[in-house]
């Protein structure tokens, strides 16, 4: 038996566990994997939710890490069985397919609860952490001995920044693992619009695999009519974050947690190891047993008492002011001399953590994949896509906005806060057009 029949004949037999989920329907794994499913490590991500605070606006967005990460599994098995099958597809190994799928189940491992309140912080990123769950702890004996898979080649597919060489099968598992079209998207479009009830995220799965196409140098490329299906993603994403991912509302029960976790980190109530290994029930306990007057706040956003956003304008790259509060020492100063401002207003009173400035980070809606035609590749951005530069900058441009935010003060009016604001972001008081109060 060859090694691509070793492949083909496992791909087809081996996985006869099935799971029932409300996005795929039946996900079918094997038995190992099945006993991977229920180790301590797996179970902890059915206690993080994937959109976080998201439930807060979308009570249907429950839905957990682990949830997604079945979902990502079967995506990429049903990527690598179309893969195998085409005769552009470089020379694969059982072992090396066994390590990309038991990637894709582990994802997610290392994730953090409250995943993008603790984006910007001084913390490992949580594809690192997976990486030294798998190869530091019985983990990845396991993976070795039941699942049949190499846990360095397992570390290495989840965490890019380990060095790998190019042009081997390990980086054709990377392009599928993390690409225009991976898995890992597939699903949480598909997952994320299901359980918040909106239509914007939905794709069409089949058709998107059926144009995939794996180049002999490792890479894996799309078929030209495949265009439209990158083209809906990118779409799809940017009506999710629209309505969903930084609804005004999620914006600011992130900004909380970022703002009270970020206050206890510096002030050093709290350590960045502590955090690592916690579900969203663990780290608000942790939190609230810190010791520290910035958790309360986090727990304000459970209790849904919202700060109120009082001051909301586009993100302007060439503003000098906004340009520099990516870093949160210079947002953090920022807020504390918005707070002494407004505390010169009759009748308001603030601290530390009621006034917050929330940047969302930059989205990138650029795609790297080749496109094949005929034997002729091309770039991408070169195929004839609709979405060229300027209207991926246009996207990103309209997505992004600068907010205040400030705990419920009664009597605050916008003449009292227009020339604060104007003078926090060099703009003039007459300004109104950011004005929310």
């Amino acid at each position: 038996m060859t090694e691509l029949d070793a492949i083909i004949q496992h791909l087809n037999s081996a996985y006869d566990r099935p799971i029932r989920d409300p996005v795929w329907h039946h996900v079918y794994l094997s038995e190992p994997l099945v006993t991977l499913v229920s180790r301590p490590e797996m179970l902890k991500l059915t206690r993080i939710k994937q959109l976080g605070p998201g439930y807060l606006v979308y009570p249907g967005a429950t839905h957990t890490r682990l949830n997604h990460s079945i979902g990502v599994f079967h995506l990429a098995r049903r990527i690598i069985q179309k893969l195998v099958f085409s005769a552009s597809c470089p020379s694969l190994t059982l072992i090396g397919v066994k390590s990309f799928l038991t990637a894709a189940l582990l994802h997610d491992l290392g994730h953090f609860p409250y995943t993008h309140s603790l984006k910007e912080l001084s913390l490992k990123e949580h594809e690192h952490l997976a990486a030294l769950a798998i190869r530091g702890t019985d983990l990845g004996a396991y993976i070795r001995d039941a699942v049949g898979a190499d846990p360095d080649m397992v570390a290495s597919i989840i965490d890019e920044e380990r060095i790998a060489p190019e042009g081997t099968e390990l980086t054709l598992y990377r392009s599928i693992l993390s690409g225009a079209l991976d898995p890992d998207k597939l699903d949480y479009l598909n997952r994320d619009a299901y359980f918040c009830g909106v239509p914007y995220g939905l794709q069409d799965v089949d058709f998107v695999i059926d144009q995939l196409e794996p180049l002999p140098d490792y890479r894996l490329a799309l078929k030209r009519d495949g265009i439209q299906a990158v083209e809906t993603i990118l779409f799809s994403k940017y009506l999710m974050y629209r309505a969903v991912y930084w609804h005004k509302t999620v914006r600011v029960a992130t900004a909380m947690i970022k703002k009270g976790l970020y206050l206890s980190l510096r002030d050093q109530y709290i350590m960045p190891e502590s955090l690592y290994g916690l579900d969203d029930e663990s780290f608000v306990r942790v939190m609230q047993d810190s010791g520290s007057p910035s958790a309360e706040i986090i727990g304000d956003v459970s209790m849904r008492r919202f700060h109120k956003v009082l001051y909301d304008i586009p993100f302007d790259a060439e503003n000098p002011t906004i340009n520099q509060l990516s870093d949160m020492g210079v947002r953090t100063r920022l807020e504390a001399e918005i707070a002494h401002e407004l505390k010169g207003i009759p009748g308001v009173a603030v601290d530390e953590t009621d006034v917050i400035v929330d940047i969302p980070e930059r989205v990138s809606f650029e795609v790297e994949i080749p496109i094949t035609e005929r034997g002729r590749i091309q770039d991408f951005p070169d195929a004839g896509s609709v979405f060229t530069t300027d209207v991926v900058r246009e996207f990103t441009a309209s997505l992004r906005r600068v907010r205040v935010m400030c705990r419920p003060q009664p009597g605050l009016t916008t003449e009292q806060t227009a020339p604060i604001f104007a003078s926090a972001f060099g703009q003039t008081a007459a300004d109104r057009s950011g004005f929310q109060v």
